[in-house]
């Protein structure tokens, strides 16, 4: 028989694929001696068997649940469903990765009106025990039989409003009493049935609702954006309950081992006393800082701090933890790796390597390359913020600097977002369901919650600027406006907010790019010493070379040569080549192009400072450059001393029914090999200039052929380049090399890669169009139907941001395969948008390539996300 459930005595922090991060944890700590109310894990794989079954748990899972729930029984001494002394328990989503608030919890399960009397008169706190079923009927309404939370929030709101109070803990029993009646009538009400009584049949539903969560929109957008394969499922955690919520001696918090914002090395957290687990996490009230448990519960505060010291020394890693103080008891109920921005997560390793806890590929290891992406946006100018005034100050939850227009809910801030508008989405506070909506945000500011709060941990792993717990503004959601420092403000209004001191300005500050230095560069250092790849940068201007090089690019691995032709003068004269309709009057144009192009590789040579830079030779089909407004037509045919209308005829003749796999690429150097001569002359041209001017450089252009799919093809540009290229390097008088190669980018070029690998000195993977030509689709358009494969699981990714290994991956090795034993100098890398996505980037690693190649502001991503490729190759091995 297969096990799918084991106690938490039976597991530990090994078996995270089998019992997810949260009861591999909770399993751990339990080895470690700690205060762990127990509890069982029922495994990732009965969570795939829920699924495979057809949203069904099998008699088998059922038995082994209800044999733990027996096992439970002895270790507390309660009995579940026992009317004198029950056993409650919550139940929790805990998959192998972390997704924080993006799944559901049951708490206080157990309970029906019979056991709720019991409890009121045995624990002498009817309060307490009210407070708890209020608490169970609305968690259950909400998550089991997905009834909205927002009917139950109506109705402790209008109980709040008519006694004249603000919090829930001013609520007496009486009232949680009444609450608890009409929370049942409104259960009754949207489900058409009574609320149920019976605490297995809860346990069941609650458990296939945990299992049901895996598959919630939040949690697909969430494991998308993270790298989540669906195919892994989620544990579920089925815990006794501890109660925060008894009393002034009682208590809930969350804390980190060290801060998630800054990195230093100090116990932060939060806690409130008489509450529950997700009245932290949801921002209901403001909470407390840590600091504060010490004054009022200092035999408490000191038990924690071991525990915090005993996980860190543990785990070797910054923790998370959540933690439940009942009657003076602490109690652990989870910890894990905590989520924490991009520069606490560089502070953090460094300390760590500098504390003799962690080795430097450890420290390399640890990091998330695509949290890089924060340090490396524009922060407010300083100048700027001078002047600036400050309207309101709250909790710097996430650093960074966010403008924009002021939205009130995640669906306005996705509809203004998908329209071009940036914004800033502003909340009482955010929940789970608010995810796509502040991913299309700027940044988030809420009214309430603190450093711990759903929007402060959720924008912090999405390196999103979020400023938390303004108490300061009257909010009015319902007419979309909100009043901060006296002033009221509306949708669509300009907003500044700044994640790292918490400020919020009205109207837009000036941002400027950030500087890098200290951990960044020291942690870079030691990417750039184990990883075996080389990292290249996509750049088309010396602008973007520069901050290529800055990021520490080896070179450049694409120069889209077409991105020049749109500066001022330039297209005039591009144009007047297109619409030429003799060689002659085609190379009088190109003339006029040639020392633009000339002056452009010179400036990009000069920038990268002899490192390798790869020229591709015009790409795309004529039709995008001609002229569509009347004006520039008449500017076209007057240079050209031809009419109007033969103009608009041969715009018209350019014309292509499917421009992608048209008259483009390669193709156009066959039909107008004085293209490929002019480009090759400024090519060489300028090397031979940048050459003579800096002897002490080496510079070997690599001319890149785009969209060869025959070996004949890229022969016949081949030759028109070297016979060019050769004159020049002849007439110069001076010694100066070059490569030919080409794009692999359509399906035919990756399957007789032998026949090409003969002519060609390099290849590059143009994964764009690879994936584009291997798909049958184009990425303009995909997105017309992409959401709908997303939820009908056909695809968990778009395969244009995530290179498809099975497909697009296996054309790639067999190119390589093919390739490199024909040609054995033959250098092979990637210049497609994969280039900076790290799992892809793990996946180039693996097949061997040379180098990467991606946007300049992407380089560092590439340059950790190789490193950590490589240390886990050589562990492996």
């Amino acid at each position: 028989m297969r096990k799918w459930v084991y106690m938490f005595t039976e597991g530990n922090a090994s078996m995270r694929e089998l019992l997810g991060g949260k009861g591999a944890n909770l399993a751990e700590m339990t080895n470690l001696g700690l205060p762990v109310p127990q509890g069982f894990t029922i495994t990732t794989e009965a969570c795939t068997q829920y699924y495979e079954d057809g949203r069904y748990i099998n008699q088998e899972i059922l038995d082994q649940i209800m044999e733990a729930i027996a096992k439970m029984e002895e270790i507390t001494g309660k009995k579940f469903g026992d009317k004198e002394n029950p056993l409650l328990v919550s139940v929790r989503s805990g998959a192998r990765a972390s997704m924080p608030g993006m799944m559901d919890t049951i708490l206080n399960l157990g309970l029906n009106e019979e056991v709720v009397h019991v409890l009121a008169k045995k624990s002498g706190n009817p309060r307490w025990a009210w407070d708890c079923y209020r608490r169970f009927i609305q968690m259950y309404s909400d998550v089991v039989m997905e009834v909205g939370k927002k009917y139950f929030e109506e109705l402790i709101d209008k109980m709040k409003a008519e006694k004249g109070i603000k919090l829930d803990i001013e609520l007496t029993a009486d009232d949680l009493h009444a609450l608890a009646d009409q929370f049942k009538a409104e259960y009754k009400e949207k489900v058409g049935k009574d609320f149920p009584d019976d605490p297995t049949d809860q346990l069941i539903y609650a458990i296939k609702a945990v299992f049901r969560s895996w598959d919630n929109p939040r949690a697909n957008v969430y494991r998308m954006d993270n790298d989540i394969p669906y195919s892994w499922g989620t544990a579920v955690n089925v815990q006794m309950m501890a109660f925060g919520n008894m009393g002034e001696t009682s208590g809930t918090g969350v804390a980190f081992t060290r801060d998630p914002a800054t990195g230093e090395n100090r116990l932060m957290g939060e806690f409130l006393l008489n509450a529950q687990g997700e009245d932290v996490v949801a921002g209901v009230r403001t909470p407390q800082k840590i600091s504060h448990l010490q004054e009022i519960m200092p035999d408490v505060y000191d038990q924690f701090v071991g525990i915090c010291h005993k996980l860190e020394d543990h785990y070797r890693n910054m923790q998370d933890m959540e933690f439940t103080i009942e009657n003076g008891h602490l109690y652990m109920l989870q910890t894990r790796d905590g989520k924490r921005t991009a520069q606490a997560a560089l502070k953090i390793a460094c300390d760590l390597v500098d504390e003799g806890m962690i080795s430097e590929k450890k420290a390399v290891a640890m990091i998330d390359p695509r949290n890089l992406d924060t340090l490396l946006h524009p922060q407010f100018d300083q100048a700027a913020l001078k002047n600036a005034v400050p309207i309101g100050k709250a909790l710097g939850a996430s650093p960074g600097a966010a403008c924009g227009k002021i939205v009130f809910s995640a669906d306005d801030a996705k509809e203004w977002a998908d329209r071009g508008e940036k914004v800033v989405l502003v909340r009482l506070e955010t929940s789970p369901e608010d995810i796509e909506g502040m991913k299309a945000a700027q940044g988030i500011l809420t009214v309430r919650g603190g450093m711990t709060s759903h929007a402060a941990v959720v924008a912090r792993g999405m390196g999103k600027c979020c400023v938390s717990g303004c108490g300061d503004i009257v909010m009015d959601e319902e007419n979309k406006r909100f009043t901060l420092g006296g002033k009221e403000y509306h949708e669509g209004d300009a907003i500044s907010i700044d994640g790292s001191t918490g400020k919020i300005y009205a109207g837009i500050i000036p941002t400027v790019d950030a500087t890098i230095a200290g951990e960044f560069e020291r942690i870079m250092s030691w990417a750039d010493k184990y990883r075996t790849m080389g990292v290249r940068t996509n750049a088309d201007t010396p602008r973007d070379a520069r901050k290529a090089r800055e990021l520490g690019a080896q070179g450049i691995g694409l120069c889209r040569t077409e991105h020049m032709f749109f500066g001022e003068g330039r297209i005039d004269a591009f144009r007047e080549m297109i619409c030429a309709e003799t060689k002659d009057e085609r190379e009088k144009a190109l003339e006029k192009i040639l020392p633009y192009q000339q002056d452009d590789f010179e400036q990009i040579y000069e920038a990268m400072e002899g490192l390798p830079v790869t020229i591709r030779f015009l790409d795309p089909p004529l039709h995008e450059f001609v002229p569509t407004e009347e004006e520039d037509i008449e500017k076209l045919a007057k240079a050209q001393g031809k009419s109007i209308d033969h103009i608009k005829g041969i715009i018209q003749g350019l014309h292509e029914f499917n421009p992608m796999m048209g008259h483009r690429g390669c193709r156009l150097s066959v039909t107008y090999p004085e293209i490929a001569v002019m480009q090759t002359r400024a090519v060489i041209r300028a090397a031979i200039k940048v050459q003579k001017a800096h002897p002490e450089w080496t510079l070997v252009p690599e001319i890149m052929i785009p969209l060869v799919g025959e070996i004949k093809e890229l022969k016949y540009v081949k030759k028109t380049v070297v016979e060019t290229a050769d004159a020049e390097i002849k007439a110069s008088g001076i010694d100066l090399k070059y490569e030919v190669g080409t794009m692999i980018e359509i399906p035919r070029a990756a399957l007789t890669a032998d026949e090409i690998a003969s002519e060609a000195d390099f290849f590059s993977f143009g994964t764009n169009d690879l994936t584009q030509m291997t798909f049958g689709f184009s990425r303009d358009d995909a997105g017309k139907f992409l959401n709908a494969y997303y939820d009908a699981k056909i695809y968990e990714s778009d395969p244009f941001a995530k290179v498809d290994q099975k497909g697009v991956g296996k054309l790639m090795k067999m190119a390589i395969d093919l390739g490199r034993p024909v040609n054995p100098k033959l250098h092979i890398g990637v210049c497609g948008e994969h280039g900076g996505d790290p799992s892809s980037v793990e996946f180039f690693n693996k097949l061997g390539l040379d180098y990467v190649s991606c946007s300049p502001f992407r380089v560092p991503i590439a340059r950790l996300a190789a490193a950590q490729s490589a240390i886990k190759m050589a562990e492996a091995k």
